[in-house]
């Protein structure tokens, strides 16, 4: 086929359109705060035969993993899918990721047959189990977590499954909120279907085809070209998760990427930690998403996110490994491993392209979650995800208060919480001298403290970064750790990072998020951006002096006689006797 390069243009640009207007569908018609205000959702295209050719700017962990999803579905179905089909599943061991995130797949028919897939997954509020949220770390195997469904009919040919309706809606602690996101998705991939049926009639059946297949190829050339650019060799980095909660053993995890002549990368995660008691096991088609996601962050802006980059990259995790488990390993919390596949693949990647890599941000969003019943004996589930910092860039300091870089969520809003829970959150603040020092800084963590207002409650924390900090690059320093807190009456003691516990009224939950490392070294940081942290309440005086050398006199004047006198010092002392400057 002859390419048009404008009609190529044109065509992407309609795909990505329509993928963004899916996600705005989810947000205007969802009903759960997980959904509509942290935004824990996704929508992508696919062409017929089910390759991913575009994504929504939505969820980015959640992309990656629709390849293998779509395997499952098509093994299920293919030659039973019809116009009015619509199939749900979310059973990791069919391709899912853990069972609050329910994919849903429209078929897109024209002239009678299948030419693309609108694919919409959200996380929901609960799908039953044991406990409230469905998304507890100290679940042991998967038949706590809550129903699994495997790829199944929700609508047949336009008819409504309500057997399956009604298996689901019994199911869950909060129906109406479950269904009432079910049905947002079912409405964005109908805006998709309909969005792409107008792309079909403008341009031809044909001409779509084999664009969508364009679009592919296009990726992966573009992708094989920039790794050709990368120093061959084979780059290691091993970062850890604390604990599972139940043992306190670190979990490694460990990565070797080689970069091979032909545009390729082989990504080995052999030596990573075994699967693990703890619901923190990542399915292998979360552990791709991670990957493919990684690489993709350091690759040029113009680069499609669809399967054509995914082509170039293969990705060997051990079986029965954290990153590959076996049943019946609980998968809930697996989002904790994501976050630190990142960080290790960003670890290694610094190695290969130093220019293009941050240092570690805060290791994953933090998840608070507080449920019981309200006074007519209702359920009430908050599902609080806690978006942090960025690590120091190569050019910048890192960013705070913003979602972690391999998603796309957004901080609750304090009034929603409470205007629809019984809790109230009596400090939503920054953390001052949780960064990483740095010539460019890491971000300061986040502080959130709730105060329970119901009789009872269940509390089940999801934390990291206790033990191990975010780790700083080039000489920058790791972020502060995360730290956890409850109040009863006047006392105040320590929590673990992953625990589920009882909580009575009035008790203060208090969860202070870990910095992110820094970038560069901190004596190169300008005294006065140092200065400025300072007044801005990111630091306090001592950690200037301790970890910039800046020295501040009265009312936060920069002393610069003083800083001068103390950065010699630093310097002299941090390099050995007689060291020679220049090669």
């Amino acid at each position: 086929m002859k390419v048009d390069p404008i009609t190529f243009a044109v065509i992407k640009s309609g795909l990505d359109s329509i993928a963004d207007d899916m996600a705005y569908t989810v947000v205007r018609i969802a009903r759960s705060e997980i959904v509509k205000d942290v935004m824990d959702f996704s929508a992508a295209l696919c062409a017929g035969d089910g390759q991913m050719v575009a994504q929504a700017k939505t969820i980015a962990q959640h992309l990656g993993a629709i390849p293998e999803a779509m395997a499952s579905v098509l093994a299920k179905f293919e030659g039973d899918l019809h116009d009015g089909d619509v199939v749900i599943m979310n059973d990791p061991y069919h391709g899912g990721m853990h069972l609050p995130d329910i994919f849903m797949f429209v078929p897109i028919f024209f002239g009678g047959e299948r030419h693309a897939f609108a694919v919409v997954i959200c996380h929901h509020t609960d799908v039953g189990g044991r406990v409230p949220g469905s998304n507890a770390s100290d679940s042991t195997e998967i038949y706590q977590e809550g129903l699994r469904i495997p790829p199944l009919k929700l609508y047949d040919r336009g008819v409504l499954n309500t057997t399956l309706e009604a298996l689901i809606k019994i199911n869950v602690r909060v129906p109406d909120r479950v269904w009432g996101d079910l049905s947002a998705q079912f409405a964005a991939a109908q805006v998709g279907k309909r969005g792409l049926e107008k792309l079909l009639q403008r341009y031809g059946a044909a001409e779509v085809d084999a664009y969508m297949q364009e679009l592919l190829d296009y990726a992966e050339r573009l992708t094989r070209r920039e790794i050709k650019t990368w120093p061959k060799g084979t780059y290691r980095f091993v970062d850890y998760i604390d604990n599972d909660g139940f043992s306190d053993a670190p979990i490694p995890i460990k990565v070797a990427i080689t970069v091979n002549g032909d545009g390729t990368l082989l990504v080995d995660y052999t030596g990573s930690s075994p699967q693990v008691k703890g619901a923190l096991n990542s399915t292998l088609s979360f552990t791709h998403s991670l990957t493919y996601l990684s690489v993709r962050c350091v690759l040029a802006k113009d680069v499609p996110n669809n399967v054509g980059l995914f082509r170039c990259i293969t990705v060997k995790a051990p079986e029965a490994s954290v990153l590959n488990p076996v049943m019946p390993a609980p998968c809930a919390a697996r989002a904790l491993t994501g976050y630190r596949v990142f960080d290790t693949m960003l670890g290694a990647l610094a190695q290969i392209v130093p220019d293009k890599v941050p240092a570690a941000g805060e290791g994953g969003n933090s998840v608070i979650c507080i449920s019981g019943l309200r006074p007519n004996r209702q359920p009430f589930i908050i599902v609080d995800m806690i978006c942090g910092a960025w690590g120091g860039r190569p050019d910048k300091d890192g960013l705070e208060a913003v979602t972690n870089a391999s998603q796309n969520l957004s901080n609750m809003p304090v009034e929603v919480m409470e205007a629809e829970h019984p809790v109230r959150i009596e400090d939503y603040s920054f953390v001052p001298d949780s960064c990483g020092a740095g010539q460019y800084r890491g971000g300061v963590g986040v502080r959130r403290s709730y105060r329970i207002l119901a009789p009872e409650a269940l509390l089940q924390l999801r934390t990291d970064r206790v033990t191990f900090q975010p780790y700083g690059l080039n000489g920058g320093e790791p972020g502060g750790s995360s730290r956890n807190f409850i109040e009863i009456g006047n006392e105040r003691s320590a929590l673990p990072g992953k625990i589920t516990t009882t909580v009575m009224r009035d008790t203060l939950i208090i969860h202070e998020q870990a910095g992110a490392g820094g970038f560069g070294n901190p004596l190169l940081r300008e005294p006065e951006q140092v200065r400025e942290d300072f007044l801005d309440g990111k630091i306090t005086a001592a950690f200037a002096e301790q970890h910039y050398a800046v020295r501040f006199g009265a009312r936060g004047a920069l002393d610069v006689e003083a800083t001068a006198r103390l950065r010699s010092e630093r310097a002299a002392s941090a390099e050995p006797s007689g060291a020679r400057h220049g090669a």
